[in-house]
């Protein structure tokens, strides 16, 4: 026994040793991850010996506060545990700043039409997902400013959107799966606009691996001009942040600040947005936006809003507010009935069409159109229709869609006539969706069906559906 502790206390220095030995190294390697993160991200002089050395200087101690100021951590100037840990995690490889800001000179774009071109595509995705994440990507940018956008498929574009993996020839090589995701170049000629993603991370549709849209719509905004932001609530914090519901997704104020002090809002007619008024203070005679088992009449876009019908009231979502509006119908439109059917936009007459029994109504902004209400009728329905449950549009392929119990009419906008072969099972067409639709929208490059409390975001590239969410998960409830 005695030779055993013996034995033991002669282990103790050797266990102890190598323990410190370990602490050490570890030290070591978190010392070199963040001098990297500060170098690349916060101009840091690239000096490994100075900086192990002076790890508590005074020049190294400003950095660190710097980044954990920027990023929204306790200012300590101490390599802590939460700093550690954010400078672990996936982003965006552009440098940090202070608030919106633009890149240094303020470059922008010189005109408002720009042209992009996806030039490889991943594995991870279809090559359909990858276009329509670019562009659902591209729209969240062109909703709030007066940029439009273009694709070319061959030849040099505005913008040119690749994937890569390391070295890939900009002297800004990516790094394997985690931290660095994509990076951007500021507008100008050549390379300047540019997108690259690394093709070491597992780029998805959904968050289960890395958002394409979400990195693409944050890498975009790099490409118009906008740098990062310090506000965790922005598209342009430099961090990733994982979104599982879409449906909720949309700019912040900081974000829309940001790229309007480039480009200015989007253009506007003597009557683009409804008049602002006062909103409904909520009563116990009104719908409570955030009860779990509401639901709506009729849902619509309105030049970039997205109205919400409800009884004699609507929710009013812009870009500019991130709270919702709550507004009498009667306020806006003296002369439209409650409890709506269906409404949708056509965008390319600058118009909303709303419909209740056998009647529907042409509104252009807060006013209604002279000639209406019209039957419904003379759209093309059968007499045997007397009210529709819901409508939504494709501004793309400008089709319309109505649809009536558990069928579905679709009608041609550029013909004004009803598509033959209609009409057809919802559950044919749209399968996963219930058969009863109360409300319908387009959004992101998806359908989304409200039924009920819930909705049902559709893909119909995949025709399937993709998320089950509460309906009024738009309403950031």
């Amino acid at each position: 026994m005695k030779h055993l502790a013996i034995l033991v206390l002669l282990y103790l220095p050797v266990c102890l040793a190598y323990t410190l030995k370990r602490a050490a190294k570890e030290e070591d390697t978190s010392m070199d991850l963040v001098r990297k993160y500060l170098e690349n991200y916060y101009n840091l002089e690239k000096d490994v010996t100075q900086f192990v050395r002076r790890k508590d200087s005074g020049s190294v101690v400003k950095k660190i506060q710097e980044m954990q100021k920027f990023l929204g951590l306790e200012v300590t100037g101490k390599l802590d545990s939460d700093t550690l840990e954010v400078v672990r995690k996936p982003r965006c490889g552009v440098p940090d700043v202070r608030n919106f800001q633009t890149f240094p000179g303020t470059p922008k774009w010189r005109k408002t039409h720009l042209t992009y071109r996806i030039v490889n595509y991943t594995t991870d995705l279809p090559r359909d997902a990858v276009d329509s994440a670019i562009k659902k990507a591209l729209k969240v940018w062109e909703e709030v400013t007066p940029l439009t956008f273009s694709r070319m498929h061959e030849g040099e574009a505005d913008i040119m959107i690749s994937f890569a993996v390391g070295e890939h020839g900009d002297f800004f090589s990516f790094d394997g799966p985690g931290e660095i995701l994509a990076h951007a170049y500021p507008p100008g000629p050549g390379f300047y606009g540019d997108v690259h993603f690394d093709d070491d991370e597992k780029w998805t549709e959904d968050a289960s691996g890395t958002n394409l849209f979400l990195v693409a719509a944050h890498e975009l905004g790099h490409s118009l001009g906008v740098f990062h932001s310090a506000n965790k609530e922005a598209l342009m914090y430099p961090l990733y942040n994982s979104i599982t519901d879409l449906a909720r997704f949309c700019l912040s104020q900081d974000d829309v600040n940001g790229i309007q002090s480039l480009y200015g809002p989007p253009p506007a007619s003597s009557d683009d947005t409804l008049v602002p008024t006062e909103s409904v203070p909520p009563g116990p005679e009104t719908p409570a936006m955030c009860n779990p088992a509401l639901s709506f009449d009729a849902v619509s876009t309105l030049r970039g809003e997205v109205l919400f019908f409800k009884d004699r009231y609507f929710w009013r979502r812009t870009h500019w507010n991130l709270e919702p509006e709550f507004h009498l119908i009667s306020t806006f439109w003296p002369s439209l009935p409650s409890s709506l059917d269906a409404a949708y936009e056509i965008n390319s007459k600058d118009t909303v069409l709303i419909f209740k029994g056998t009647q529907f109504w042409a509104v252009r902004g807060s006013e209604v159109q002279a000639g209406y209400p019209r039957s419904i009728h003379t759209l093309g329905f059968p007499p045997t229709i007397r009210k529709i449950d819901a409508a939504v549009s494709d501004k793309e392929k400008k089709k319309t869609y109505f649809f009536v119990e558990d069928k579905y009419w679709r009608f041609d906008e550029n013909s004004q006539s009803m598509d033959q072969g209609f009409p057809r099972l919802i559950a044919d067409d749209f399968p996963g969706v219930e058969p009863k639709v109360d409300a319908a929208l387009q959004a992101f490059g998806f359908f989304y069906f409200f039924s009920g409390s819930s909705q049902f975001e559709f893909d119909p590239n995949a025709r399937m559906v993709t998320h089950i969410l509460k309906s009024n998960s738009w309403l950031r409830c």
